[in-house]
């Protein structure tokens, strides 16, 4: 019960942070490679998206 509820919050995390790089203005194979990683590599790819790449993706994109 409580891996589920800790996937579907993962889940969702992974969806919103796939928002949010889409949203992007850059180059569409990029920001499509970036979401795949995030959403491949699940709880790491949030950590490292939310803690320190997301300030410096609009520039990683470009």
């Amino acid at each position: 019960m409580v891996a589920a509820i800790i996937g579907i919050i993962g889940l969702v995390l992974c969806i919103k942070a796939i928002i949010e790089i889409l949203s992007l203005e850059g180059d569409i194979a990029k920001k499509v490679i970036a979401a795949i990683l995030v959403f491949v590599t699940n709880w790491i790819g949030l950590a490292v998206y939310y803690f320190y790449a997301k300030d410096k993706m609009a520039e990683w994109v470009k």
